[in-house]
């Protein structure tokens, strides 16, 4: 046992588990694989990068850190402002449009009915086509919803812009995830991962923040003009200075989805073809290496206006309703049924408060204006920012000491061990639950706002890690699903949360929310006892396979 991790008798290596410390490896794949640099030159890098100059994983790290920083700010925008746009100001919204707040936040569930349900399309076309294009169209999309949002003056009018919104949130709430496996090796995957947590949870929180005083100040319609300044340039940044990564690679090289654990035979061939391109670079004898040594070179690095094309080719020969049904499909296996189902409840239970944030606070025994509903947001966007903190530092961290522990070998399931911080998720719900049922403090219920959210944070995160670790191959169908799910769950609460909330109190909807919580944090504890022997059998009896469904690693 591997640290509480069961170990499989069945396969020799289990896809996913990798041999990482350097001094745990044998001389020939030491002498042969390649090693991370500086305080990681121990660490055998996984995937192995090809010899080719263009794999997003032999780019400059700081062209690395760029694209993240533009998917990030992309994320912040149309995946983490769209939705709650109108929270803060929902009362003075339905005021000015003379209709009822669960009239007002129906608009944000149709927003993300669109959302959920155009993601399969995303993933479909990102795999046949690049991620690259899809992301731009998702920015174009969210630009002209804003437009339309900005010369709105009826509820139908609004309803449209939201609409169309809509359709830029699934590319940059789930390809984003799919692009830092991407670009990252596996022991540089987790303070990523984070970071993209962080925006997708604290930052939706932080809108609220900066959107309430300015409802207030100027205008609902004031959040549709700065968001079309904002959003034009993050198209602008988006086709300068992301280019398509998705990228084709000899299946030897991914050998953190592999079975065979013997890699000599691919430290000798990387070892080979080092020596090979020295020589080519020395002697420049290009014709007498391919036909001596069967050798092909790597092309020529693109330059930077080869990289600005949209259009990279074809990088599937699957027909598309194929690939629509590839994040439905997923969910045949637990391990991304469980992420599924897990992330996107909790997701949706801290969206809840922000769609009856207006309902409890703008009326007695607290009566605040826009703004005043906008600063509660503050709480929970801390309590996100610390937990995207605490595991940005811990996680990558905590899985080489695991691995170190346990002779060299890492196992996915090490990435679940934070999720011990989602104990918060369920005490926050359950003491903010208490304090607006009883209308005591708004201060102590934005502060457990925000540690249901710290909570949360510490799910989702080590969650999506352990996914992209365990099941790259399929990361992209699982984030969709994820989406789908969630957004899903948005829509169907914008018709039911405030009623219920009127009805029975706000308290009792949090106290149910907390509950569950609770339950889904203890599935955590079976899937990483028997996470490794799951993978496994999944190799073995893999469904989608089975089915005909193939997923991006297989191309």
């Amino acid at each position: 046992m591997a640290l509480g991790v069961l170990e499989d008798h069945v396969m020799q290596h289990v896809p996913g588990t990798i041999n990482l410390a350097e001094k745990h490896q044998d001389e020939v794949q030491q002498r042969g694989l390649k090693h991370g640099t500086g305080s990681a030159s121990h660490i055998v890098l996984a995937p192995q990068p090809s010899e080719d100059p263009n794999d997003p994983l032999n780019w400059p790290y700081s062209k690395k850190l760029v694209i993240v920083c533009i998917l990030a700010y992309g994320a912040c925008l149309l995946a983490s402002t769209f939705g709650p746009l109108l929270s803060a100001g929902t009362a003075v919204v339905a005021i000015d449009l003379n209709t009822t707040i669960a009239d007002v936040t129906k608009l944000s569930g149709y927003q993300l009915l669109v959302a959920g349900c155009s993601g399969p399309f995303v993933l479909a076309f990102s795999r046949k086509y690049g991620k690259r294009p899809v992301l731009l169209y998702s920015s174009i999309m969210g630009l002209i919803g804003t437009i339309v949002g900005s010369t709105s003056n009826s509820y139908n009018t609004l309803m449209a812009a939201r609409i169309i919104q809509g359709f830029a949130i699934p590319a940059n709430e789930s390809l984003i995830f799919s692009v830092l496996a991407d670009i990252f090796f596996v022991h540089q995957r987790g303070l990523f991962t984070s970071i993209m947590s962080f925006t997708l949870g604290a930052v939706s929180n932080l809108s609220s923040v900066i959107c309430g005083p300015i409802t207030n100040s100027l205008g609902w319609h004031y959040l549709f003009h700065i968001m079309n300044a904002c959003l034009g340039f993050q198209l602008i940044l988006l086709f300068l200075f992301v280019p398509e990564t998705a990228y084709e690679r000899d299946a030897r090289y991914e050998i953190d989805e592999i079975a065979d654990d013997n890699l000599q035979e691919l430290a000798e061939k990387e070892a080979k073809d080092r020596e090979k391109l020295r020589v080519l670079k020395a002697t420049e004898q290009v014709e007498k290496l391919e036909t001596k040594d069967s050798f092909i070179p790597p092309p020529p690095k693109k330059t930077f206006i080869q990289e600005l094309a949209v259009w990279t080719g074809t990088h599937s020969d699957e027909n598309l309703l194929q690939l629509v049904a590839g994040p439905i499909m997923c969910n045949v296996n637990i391990a991304a049924c469980w992420m599924v189902v897990m992330t996107g409840a909790i997701s949706s239970f801290y969206v809840s408060q922000s769609y009856v944030a207006a309902q409890v606070f703008a009326f007695p025994p607290y009566n605040l204006n826009a703004a005043g509903v906008g600063y509660l947001f503050l709480g929970p966007f801390l309590g996100g920012m610390i937990a995207s903190i605490i595991l940005g530092v811990i996680s990558d961290p905590l899985i080489l000491w695991c691995t170190n522990r346990n002779r060299g070998i890492y196992e996915p399931e090490f990435r679940l061990i934070p999720i011990i911080l989602g104990v918060l998720g369920g005490v926050g719900l359950f003491g903010y639950a208490a304090l607006i049922q009883n209308g005591d403090s708004m201060y102590a219920a934005s502060a457990l706002w925000g540690v249901t959210l710290c909570g949360f944070i510490g799910m989702q995160t080590p969650a999506s890690t352990y996914v992209i670790d365990a099941y790259r191959e399929m990361s992209s169908e699982m984030f969709i699903a994820n989406m789908m799910f969630k957004n899903f769950l948005f829509y169907g609460y914008s018709y039911f949360v405030n009623n219920w909330a009127a009805a029975s109190g706000p308290g009792q909807v949090f106290y149910v929310w907390g509950g569950v919580s609770f339950a889904l944090l203890l599935t955590t504890i079976p899937l990483y006892v028997f996470g490794k022997r799951y993978r496994s059998y999944w190799h073995r009896h893999n469904l989608l396979k089975k089915l005909g469904v193939r997923t991006h690693a297989e191309f």
